[in-house]
């Protein structure tokens, strides 16, 4: 499952750094995650670090981009070859 960003985000950009996958961006009006990249931070972390530092808790799951763990694991791959 990607996250998502939601109309509560203020905008004060300590998610955006804590994504290893480069998945989280300024938006229009507010930050937006890319659930092409997003893992939830699976391959790197045990949880979502967007979500751990987020002061407003906007960062749910985004239910129009459900994957199973193993999903996100061979994205995660993919996204780690893109790399190399």
């Amino acid at each position: 499952m990607a996250l998502m960003i939601t109309t509560e985000c203020i905008n004060c950009d300590v998610c955006e750094p804590e994504c290893p996958n480069e998945a989280i961006s300024m938006g229009e009006e507010i930050y937006v995650i890319d659930p092409a990249k997003c893992t939830e931070c699976v391959g790197h972390f045990d949880e979502p670090q967007c979500v751990q530092v987020c002061p407003v808790e906007c960062i749910p799951v985004d239910p129009s981009h459900t994957e199973s763990q193993d999903a996100l694991w061979s994205k995660y791959r993919r996204l780690m070859l893109v790399k190399e």
